[in-house]
């Protein structure tokens, strides 16, 4: 298959999974081991686990069909996980900010829009041989393991900012 094409069903399987991990938590009766990757409350920051688990679960996949044949396959997989969660706060922020609240449809958009916009530029990186060198995928390992170690870390003990407060309940975290 073609690298387009990877890319194509690397999207479609993340919309399709990120959704579903939205209700995962609830559904495994809030066991923790599950809210470690998937959306506890409804903060930005737990939303964005619907990116992150995905693509990198889609990531080790490709990986191991034609991303070990490319030498900065994990560094630009991990920026442009990044650049996704980067766009989707700033969507939602930029919107919210604009219109005074939140509203289901558009925070799917932002979503999607991040979704979009990680797979794209994952292909165009790829394809232009950005940052191509043998020895960069070890920092896109770090960055991986970073945002993996926060997933886990936040969820328990988030930071007391509006990332991570959950509009609906006014709390933090796990409750």
């Amino acid at each position: 298959m073609y690298l387009k094409g990877y890319h194509i069903i690397g999207f479609i399987f993340t919309v399709i999974l990120g959704t579903l991990l939205h209700f995962t938590y609830q559904l495994s009766g809030n066991n923790i081991i599950v809210g470690y990757f998937s959306a506890i409350n409804e903060s930005t920051w737990e939303h964005l686990k619907l990116l992150i688990t995905p693509v990198i679960i889609f990531s080790i996949f490709e990986y191991f069909i034609y991303g070990k044949n490319i030498n900065n396959f994990i560094l630009l997989k991990a920026l442009t996980m990044l650049l996704g969660m980067f766009v989707i706060v700033a969507s939602f922020y930029t919107y919210t900010g604009i219109l005074g609240n939140n509203y289901l449809p558009l925070d799917i958009g932002t979503f999607i829009l991040g979704t979009f916009t990680t797979y794209y530029f994952s292909y165009r990186f790829i394809q232009k041989r950005f940052l191509y060198n043998k020895n960069i995928n070890y920092i896109g390992l770090f960055i991986i393991a970073f945002v993996i170690f926060c997933m886990i870390y936040f969820t328990t003990n988030p930071p007391k900012i509006k990332l991570f407060l959950d509009p609906q309940t006014n709390t933090y975290g796990v409750q």
